[in-house]
């Protein structure tokens, strides 16, 4: 009795154990199918919500339902409801005046505009922070319809809205297909394509074409022109590949044109005026590379124009000069290469500007200027002749002084306005003082002054003062002065051609010369 006990009790364990393990397997094999489901992304609206429903926290988007991801624009969850006021606007006047009174009012229902259909609803919930709106068709009896009619409406309102958008616009849109033939255009293209259409003839599928080359030629984008009624169009052409059609857009480019065509006829227009300048122009660019120079460079500077078109850098510009002898030879020519280079660095304090003065006789004056953008522009000028004038005036005027330093009497000529001119060396002897070194107030009022205070009492120097400054004709007249050493001169005055003055001194040499005493001085010059 005691074993059929003991067997009974292996057998009820047994079972026990059996029907673990199997209840374990099965756990094991609907864990490993769970795993391998894929995975869903939950949402807190269920398959038998409405169709178009969106829960926001904020502008971010927290969960919508398909329906609605539908409607939405593409774009971050971040700025979502942005993007969906800009959506559903047009349907719902006043929506966004509506969502910002919701946190404070808690719940509003918008009506669609009239011109929707089928009609729709829009309710707008505040939830502890959170807003939830929810679009549903109206039905015709007040009660709110199935969900699906709501989306429906929304997406023909948006694709009616997209293609008032395309038919309305100035660019030019057509869309090709894998054999290259136009399946679709918009008004602008087919504008165009009606006026180069022969008289009597209607558009037909497939549409003509516009432009016959669309394919970018060098990685760059092609302009194309198309002769239409009100004259020449030009375009530039971009692609846009959608699978095995391709998008192009053509965009008027007449402006651009235009500005090109100016800026093309302004460059040459410069380019003949420099041609014909007698300076030398050289223009290098902020790398020093010489981008720009004038037929007159290569005569100036003797460099070859081949040297000159393979844009050599401005230093061996200045060492190809220098070969042939035509900058001045520095003692440290290193030094001074330096220094014209940093010429734009050097032109906050002041301009560059040198006088060369070359082996072979000739004179330049040499300019550097900085431009934009870290350019720098060099003009070569051949002073020579200038020079040579200027050295002929003062040879001149240097063998004028002589000539007149050489005469006996004292001179001193005065201009109209009474500035002095010119004096010799007996006017200086004479009056003891060099006008030279105060020739800036050597006026006639002031050389007066001091003949007065040199001579004996006298009108003279008054009438002398008022015949300088007299204008038109005036006869010539002479008087007599006593010097304070008691020397007798005798003053001639004499006008000259353009209103000038001349002023003669003669000391007469047969009287005797008689010192004055030092109280008759006194005297006198009282």
């Amino acid at each position: 009795m005691k074993a059929v006990v003991i067997e009974d009790l292996l057998a009820a364990v047994a079972m026990v154990l059996t029907a673990t393990l199997v209840a374990l397997a099965s756990l094991a094999l609907m864990a490993a199918w769970q795993m391998r489901r894929p995975c869903r992304t939950s949402s807190i609206f269920s398959a038998q919500g409405p169709a178009a429903a969106f829960l926001f926290d904020g502008d971010r988007l927290l969960d919508a339902t398909p329906a609605a991801r539908s409607i939405l624009p593409e774009g971050e969850d971040g700025g979502a409801l942005s993007r969906l006021i800009g959506t559903l606007g047009p349907l719902f006047p006043g929506l966004s005046q509506a969502l910002d009174t919701l946190p404070r009012a808690g719940l509003i229902v918008i009506a669609s505009s009239g011109d929707v259909q089928p009609p729709l609803v829009l309710k707008g919930e505040y939830l502890r922070g959170l807003t939830r709106l929810t679009m549903i068709q109206a039905a015709g009896d007040g009660q709110p319809g199935p969900g699906d009619g709501a989306v429906l409406a929304a997406l023909q309102h948006e694709v009616l809205a997209q293609r008032v958008i395309l038919a309305r616009s100035p660019v030019v849109m057509w869309k090709e297909d894998a054999r290259g033939q136009v399946v679709w255009a918009n008004h602008a293209y087919l504008i165009r394509a009606t006026e180069l259409l022969p008289d009597r003839q209607d558009l037909s599928w497939p549409l003509p074409r516009l432009f016959q080359t669309t394919e970018p030629s060098g990685g760059r984008t092609p302009r194309i022109s198309l002769q239409a009624r009100s004259g020449l169009e030009w375009f530039d052409l971009f692609r846009v590949s959608a699978g095995e059609e391709v998008l192009h857009y053509a965009l008027a480019a007449d402006a651009a044109v235009e500005a090109e065509t100016a800026l093309r006829e302004f460059m040459q227009t410069l380019t003949k005026t420099f041609a014909d300048l007698p300076i030398g122009l050289a223009i290098f660019d902020r790398s020093r590379i010489l981008q720009l120079f004038n037929p007159a460079l290569a005569d100036l500077t003797a460099l070859s124009p081949e040297f000159l078109i393979s844009r050599p850098t401005l230093s061996a510009v200045l060492d190809a000069m220098r070969a042939k002898a035509m900058i001045p030879e520095p003692r440290d020519y290193r030094s001074w290469r330096r220094q014209v280079m940093r010429v734009e660095e050097e032109a906050s304090a002041g301009h560059f500007e040198e006088t060369w003065n070359l082996p072979g006789g000739q004179t330049y004056r040499v300019i550097g200027r900085p431009h934009p953008n870290g350019a720098l522009a060099f003009m070569f000028e051949d002073i020579s002749s200038e020079m040579l004038r200027t050295r002929r005036y003062r040879a001149d005027l240097e063998l004028g002084q002589s000539v007149i330093d050489a005469v006996e009497d004292a001179v001193a000529v005065f201009s109209q306005g009474g500035q002095l001119l010119m004096s010799n060396l007996a006017y200086t002897r004479l009056w003891n003082h060099d006008p030279a070194v105060m020739l800036s107030d050597a006026g006639i009022g002031t050389l007066s002054a001091w003949w007065r205070n040199h001579s004996a009492p006298t009108l003279l120097w008054d009438d002398a003062i008022a015949f300088v400054a007299a204008l038109g004709d005036r006869a010539p007249w002479e008087g007599e002065v006593r010097l304070l050493d008691g020397r007798l001169v005798t003053c001639r005055l004499r006008s000259l051609p353009g209103g000038a003055t001349l002023i003669t001194f003669r000391a007469r040499a047969s009287e005797a010369v008689v010192p004055v005493r030092d109280d008759i001085r006194s005297l006198l010059s009282a």
